[in-house]
C-alpha cells in the first residue's frame, strides 16, 4: 500500500495539470470578433510602423557607413 507521504506518479500529475489547465481556462475571458479583429490591426500597423522605421534607419546608417568607407578609401 502506498504511504501517505509518497509523491504522486507522473500519470497522475499530469492529470491533475491538466485539470487544473481546464479550470484556467474557464476563467478567460476571450474577446468577440470586434475586438479580436481591432486588436489584430493595431499589432499589424504596430509592425509596419516599426519595420518602416527601422528600414530607414538601415537606410541612413547604410549611407554614414558608405560614407566613412568613401573618405578612408580617398
Amino acid at each position: 500500500m502506498a504511504e501517505a507521504n509518497s509523491k504522486p506518479s507522473v500519470i497522475e500529475r499530469v492529470k491533475r495539470w491538466f485539470r487544473e489547465m481546464r479550470s484556467e481556462l474557464k476563467k478567460v475571458v476571450w474577446p468577440n470578433k470586434k475586438t479580436l479583429i481591432k486588436n489584430t490591426l493595431i499589432v499589424l500597423a504596430t509592425v509596419v510602423a516599426i519595420g518602416v522605421f527601422i528600414w530607414i534607419f538601415d537606410a541612413i546608417a547604410g549611407l554614414f557607413v558608405n560614407g566613412i568607407i568613401s573618405l578612408v578609401k580617398g
